[in-house]
């Protein structure tokens, strides 16, 4: 994955351990471990907020993105409509006019 989260390494430089953090932020600790291990698959950012705030840094400092090298192209971005290029077309590709 491209992107590597170092919530670890973050908390260990703070001296605080998971369950204190977990506590301070209002997350399981199951969840926090998700996230520290890097499996989470998103992070709404009220939780890195509160996370950056806990911890006292910047999520730059949580999250850092690797380059593997391999061209992931657009990662299905313009099939889910999120590419502003395709703001009028709808599933199938085609201009309807009307952005849907």
């Amino acid at each position: 994955m491209p992107i590597q989260v170092n919530l670890d390494v973050m908390m260990a430089k703070r001296r605080i351990s998971s369950g204190e953090l977990a506590e301070k932020i209002g997350l399981s600790q199951a969840n926090l471990s998700i996230l520290k291990t890097g499996k989470a698959k998103a992070i709404r950012f009220s939780t890195l907020e509160a996370i950056c705030a806990a911890l006292e840094c910047q999520p730059g400092d949580l999250l850092e993105f690797i380059d593997s090298g391999i061209d992931s192209g657009n990662d299905g971005l313009i099939d889910k409509g999120i590419n502003s290029k395709n703001d009028n077309r709808n599933e199938s590709g085609n201009d309807n006019g009307n952005g849907e």
